[in-house]
């Protein structure tokens, strides 16, 4: 399990390197994994995101923690 850094943030080997996300294609930098709670259909739940920084910066891409998986080097 992974190592409570506070506010929700969650350590995780992968961080500051390059993943992509696979529901989505799109690859950039794990930036942050955070426990947060969602709202759903039937109220809201605690879920694991991973929060990805595609190249250019701009806005990082939520994704689930499964979703994730490491870019080998190119």
């Amino acid at each position: 399990m992974s190592r409570d850094l506070g506010f929700g943030h969650e350590a995780h080997p992968l961080i500051g390197r390059l993943v992509r996300d696979v529901a989505s294609g799109a690859e950039g930098l794990l930036m942050a994994v955070v426990v947060e709670e969602v709202a759903t259909q039937y109220g809201p739940c605690w879920t694991r995101r991973a929060y990805i920084r595609q190249q250019g910066g701009g806005r990082e891409l939520p994704t689930a923690v499964g979703n994730i998986e490491p870019v080998a080097a190119r």
